[in-house]
């Protein structure tokens, strides 16, 4: 059996989807998957950027990680996409990549593609749970296989108990707690663990 190709696809200004999605390549790695870990272009002009702290020190954190294109996609078996809150909904920088999938969708390249989300927000009751489903839209129109983290294992209640996908709380401090990256790697592990049984 070939392993499963994962894609880890991210967008994130202050460093808590990094996190969620480094946390859950790691556990995917740790899984046997192959795994791509990429972010979603910028939409924000570089002077915005520049003139936040907290954004600066994100552009530093996550320089190393490539910029997610098409190829990504056809590449991957599976998928976790991650994206901060915006108004309970996707950010438009998820939204413009997501967007631009139509050519993929097209030649039912994105059909039977296991593929679960997670993401964040300022606070508890800040939209995550409308911004995981507000994604998997996308992803009932590509044919795609959700597979949510569901309540599989305690350590979903532990980190807030969200069956749609690991949300994180994004507070000033830049950390995300460890019950929250916990949650990511097992959803990262089901996800290629499901992947595996339908490879």
């Amino acid at each position: 059996m070939s392993k499963v190709k994962l894609a880890i696809i991210y967008y994130s200004l202050t460093g808590h989807n990094y996190q969620l999605a480094k946390a859950a390549a790691e556990a995917a790695q740790e899984a046997g998957a192959e795994v791509r870990l990429a972010h979603v272009p910028e939409l924000i002009p570089t002077s915005q950027l520049e003139s936040n702290e907290g954004w600066k020190n994100y552009q530093r954190v996550a320089a190393d990680v490539p910029e997610a294109t098409l190829v990504d996609l056809e590449w991957a078996d599976a998928y976790i996409f991650s994206t901060p809150t915006r108004f309970g909904n996707v950010s438009g920088q998820m939204k413009m990549f997501l967007d631009s999938t139509v050519k993929l969708w097209m030649e039912g390249k994105l059909t039977d593609k296991v593929v679960s989300v997670m993401t964040s927000a300022q606070n508890p009751h800040g939209g995550q749970e409308s911004t995981a489903l507000a994604l998997y839209n996308t992803m009932h129109h590509w044919g795609a296989i959700l597979v949510p983290p569901g309540y599989t294992d305690p350590c979903i209640y532990a980190a807030g108990g969200n069956p749609y996908g690991t949300s994180a709380t994004a507070t000033r401090e830049v950390a995300v707690a460890k019950e929250v990256l916990a949650a990511a790697r097992h959803q990262a592990k089901r996800v290629v663990h499901i992947a595996e049984k339908l490879n």
